[in-house]
């Protein structure tokens, strides 16, 4: 193929497939998207209304999601085709046709807040401001020291608030500590990857980020305060007689704090190896260890009840 072919190739998406499209709503995120479900079972919530309710909420907010992801992907291009596995996207591919991708990132996000609404009009203002934060993360946060991750940790932090509201759900005070500093640390393990990147290929900087390669081991060191703060908030948690009143055994609950401590303090040097790929969350939805941590974690939750 002649170079002037691959180019229009890579602009007209005329090598892609209905599979391409959709592999640039990136399904695999949406997985994200069952923190709507944490503030129920936190509640020990058991009726069927907010369940279906914060159900329907997670099929909106994976809708609203992939449409920003399209919308981000297409600001992003001159960096992805630049990055050694984000180029591999089909949008930073050219396998999919750029306006005609537009158009579905707009459709869907017009359905996930019509469903919103539907739905639960007390969450829908929570998607509006995720749709917010989404664009001025795209648009400018992105690009700002440390303003970057803070975001990111607050658009997990909008999923839970939002699931909140649609079962109405007053959230806890703990619940809102712990999910900030949890969701800071992998947000932190995101970028700590990406300076990784930088530094095996010989880049001085992260491509389309304001960080360095040598602020990775300051990136590592706030990570690991921000993973610990959060087992911190735990066990405090633990100790409030909030929790005596709902748990027939609180006592078992101390054991979630060492397997906590394992599964982060592990993420945190595997995303240091370079082992991590570019998403924590999706990375631990693969991952073994983390499947075996999170299944004890539940049954010690089962135990304490």
């Amino acid at each position: 193929m002649k170079s002037g072919d691959a180019t229009r190739t890579r602009n007209d998406g005329a090598a892609g497939g209905p599979l391409d499209h959709f592999r640039a709503l990136r399904p695999h995120q949406w997985i994200k998207n069952a923190l709507v479900f944490v503030p129920l079972v936190a509640a020990h919530e058991t009726g069927a209304g907010p369940w279906m309710a914060a159900a329907g909420l997670f099929a909106a907010l994976s809708a609203c999601a992939s449409g920003t992801y399209v919308f981000n992907d297409l600001i992003d291009l001159p960096y992805d085709r630049a990055h050694p596995s984000k180029r591999h996207r089909p949008m930073a591919a050219g396998k999919t046709p750029l306006p005609r991708m537009a158009g579905i990132g707009a459709a869907l996000v017009a359905a996930g807040l019509g469903l919103a609404w539907w739905v639960s009009p007390a969450a829908a203002p929570y998607l509006l401001l995720y749709l917010a934060m989404t664009c001025a993360y795209s648009l400018w946060l992105k690009r700002r020291v440390f303003l970057d991750v803070i975001a990111l940790a607050l658009l997990y932090g909008i999923r839970v608030l939002a699931g909140s509201a649609a079962a109405s759900i007053t959230p806890s005070p703990w619940l809102l500590a712990f999910s900030l500093f949890i969701f800071l640390a992998l947000a932190i393990v995101k970028r700590q990857r990406e300076l990784g990147q930088g530094s095996e290929s010989g880049r001085p900087a992260a491509a389309g980020r304001a960080y360095l390669v040598e602020d990775l081991p300051v990136m590592a060191a706030l990570g690991a305060a921000s993973s610990f703060a959060s087992v911190v908030v735990l066990t405090l948690y633990i100790q409030s007689p909030v929790v005596h009143g709902r748990y027939d055994r609180p006592e078992l609950l101390w054991l979630i704090c060492p397997l906590l401590v394992y599964w982060l303090g592990r993420m945190t040097l595997l995303a240091n190896r370079g082992v991590v790929d570019d998403d924590p969350v999706v990375f631990a939805m693969r991952d073994r260890a983390s499947w075996l941590t999170g299944a004890a974690i539940l049954a010690v939750f089962a135990g304490a009840l």
